[in-house]
């Protein structure tokens, strides 16, 4: 087993490594002058079970690229087999036609991945877990609930709901909450536009409760701080979040800052911003032990679906 590790998230790598007592793959991965991607293997990969550690977060075209150029590069060294892990997979949430004329982006990335030469793909969170459907390859969808709610039990806090930010993340809520002895509320939303959300009400009860959103991701922070909102209004205590990957992007750090939400729990499948890691209301929780583990059993070939158990 080797494990090489692209630009985006050489810190969760470095964990990853840590954790499976090896050392990363020795690689040179720079840019040309006209901002091309230059790749090399600096060491025999030949029959190895190779893993590649690169997720789609930042510019996630460029770190897309970076993977496609490895992958094959791998493949083309004659790697035994080759896993791709992408703890955030980019272009999740184009994964179907909303509209007439559009492309199914999530369904272009998997397949440029197998064209590239993958073998695996180990992720986590999917926004929609019939992603998985889109590869012909063996996919392990991991689950970051059980370190969230390892940290959230360990708050102690009492008279705990759940809450799903919307209808489409209620399935992810409800397990959630399940593992919590918590229970479970939902804030309708409809959203006009893209990065745009209107809360309209919340089902169940959430006043007198401290309440969690509990979603996959926070990009601009519209939906979590609408909803927080909403909650505020419905006689809710305290107000926290948990969402897998942190994207921040455009406006959320600011509206953030503004909303009701105490603190915002994290994982770093995503490198959390410097702006965001100032600010104080983040929480970073490490997801490197479950990759670690996971790909430890990929390799030795037993159960990865045991973890989550």
């Amino acid at each position: 087993m080797k494990i090489f590790t692209g630009s985006s998230n050489a810190a969760l790598a470095a964990e990853i490594v840590k954790y499976l007592q090896i050392d990363l793959g020795r690689c040179a991965l720079d840019r040309f002058s006209d901002g091309e991607i230059h790749f090399y293997i600096d060491e025999n990969v030949r029959g190895e079970d190779v893993f590649i550690i690169q997720s789609g977060c930042s510019d996630a075209n460029f770190h897309l690229m970076e993977l496609f150029i490895m992958i094959d590069a791998f493949k083309r060294a004659s790697a035994g087999r080759i896993t791709a892990v992408i703890p955030y997979f980019a272009y999740a949430r184009q994964d179907w036609k909303d509209r007439p004329r559009v492309p199914i982006s999530a369904r272009l990335v998997a397949d440029l991945i197998e064209r590239a030469g993958a073998n695996r793909v180990l992720t986590m969170d999917l926004h929609s877990p019939q992603i998985q459907g889109f590869f012909s390859v063996p996919v392990d969808n991991l689950m970051s609930a059980p370190v969230l709610a390892g940290h959230i039990r360990s708050l102690k806090l009492e008279a705990l709901t759940i809450v799903s930010p919307d209808a489409g993340g209620v399935g992810r809520a409800r397990y959630f909450a399940q593992r919590l002895g918590a229970n479970l509320a939902i804030v309708d939303k409809r959203r006009p536009a893209p990065n745009e959300a209107k809360v309209l009400h919340v089902i169940g009860e959430v006043r007198d409760q401290n309440v969690l959103l509990y979603d996959d991701m926070v990009d601009t922070a519209g939906t979590l701080t609408l909803s927080a909102e909403a909650l505020a209004k419905e006689g809710a205590k305290r107000i926290f979040a948990a969402c897998t990957h942190p994207i921040l992007s455009g406006p959320a750090l600011d509206r953030i800052a503004k909303s009701k939400l105490e603190r915002i729990f994290v994982t770093n499948t995503i490198p959390l911003k410097d702006k965001a890691a100032s600010s104080g209301a983040f929480t970073v929780l490490s997801v490197a032990e479950l990759f670690g583990e996971a790909i430890r059993r990929i390799n030795e070939g037993s159960s990865v679906s045991s973890l989550f158990v």
